[in-house]
């Protein structure tokens, strides 16, 4: 991939803290483009098997979360994905937001 400048690209253009294979990395573009793109069983089949290779994968279980709040409309369950990020990472300020945000649309007490 070149930048703009005609450099050479290496890795993601964010910072990889999680230390995501370059795999997980490409799967998670193919999920959020087929999302993108409406392609809705394909990004939760490649999402679904990327937690059961990795079930305490931070970035899946936050793209899988924002994949069934925003594009499925499953509130509660977006809740509990963001819940499972939470108890990996309680400082994940992001999913505790996000949470806070379907937590209204849910039917959770």
């Amino acid at each position: 991939m070149l930048e703009p400048q005609g450099k050479l690209m290496s890795g993601p253009p964010w910072r990889n803290v999680y230390g995501l294979t370059d795999d997980q990395i490409s799967m998670l573009d193919m999920a959020e483009d087929n999302m993108e793109m409406m392609k809705l069983g394909l990004a939760e089949k490649i999402l679904t098997a990327m937690l059961e290779d990795d079930p305490q994968c931070i970035p899946v279980l936050n793209v899988m979360a924002h994949f069934q709040g925003r594009y499925i409309s499953d509130f509660e369950k977006a809740v509990e994905y963001y819940d499972r990020v939470l108890e990996l990472e309680p400082d994940n300020a992001w999913a505790r937001d996000e949470r806070r945000r379907y937590l209204r649309y849910s039917t959770y007490d």
